[in-house]
Formats: structure tokens, C-alpha cells, sequence
């Protein structure tokens, strides 16, 4: 229940990754100033599939990185694979 109290409220980005994924790593840097500029509007979270292997089955995840946008709860968008800066940012800025 600690996953689902954590994305319950407003908007949040959930990065579903792995240490070995190279993809993951380099999602990285492009996570951080997102959630440096979205600090008011949005949280930006990861989860370590082979940390939470349970949290990650229960989302079905099947791959990584997956970044799942929750809104109030709910998921309202999933992707998965690398993605850019600006991407990422019409995604959260449609969840608003």
C-alpha cells in the first residue's frame, strides 16, 4: 500500500528501471531537471525492479525503463524505452 499512498495525490512520474539498463542510466540526468522545474507541479519518482520486483509485477512492467504517469491514483499514461527532455514534459504538462 506504501506505492499506492505514494502516487494517490496530484501528479507523478514514475521511472520503472534497473541498475544494469544502460537506457535507465542515461534517463537519469533528464529525470533530475525535470524534477528540478516541475518541484511545485509534479514528483518525479524511480522504482528498482530488482529492488521491488512485487511493486514492478504489479504495475506489469516488462521492460525498462517504463515511466508510468499516475494522476490522482490512476494511471493516464504509460511509456516505455528512452525518452527526451521535452517529451517528458508535454507528458506531464497534459496530466495538469
Amino acid at each position: 500500500s506504501t506505492f499506492k499512498d505514494f502516487i494517490s495525490g496530484g501528479v507523478t512520474l514514475v521511472d520503472f528501471s534497473a541498475e544494469w539498463c544502460a537506457p535507465c542510466r542515461m534517463l537519469v540526468p533528464i529525470l533530475e531537471k525535470l524534477a528540478e522545474d516541475m518541484t511545485d507541479k509534479a514528483v518525479i519518482a524511480k522504482v528498482d525492479i530488482d529492488q521491488s520486483p512485487n511493486t514492478a509485477a504489479s504495475m506489469n512492467i516488462t521492460s525498462v525503463p517504463t515511466l508510468i504517469l499516475f494522476k490522482n491514483g490512476k494511471e493516464v499514461n504509460r511509456t516505455v524505452g528512452l525518452k527526451d527532455e521535452e517529451s517528458l514534459l508535454e507528458l506531464l504538462n497534459e496530466a495538469l
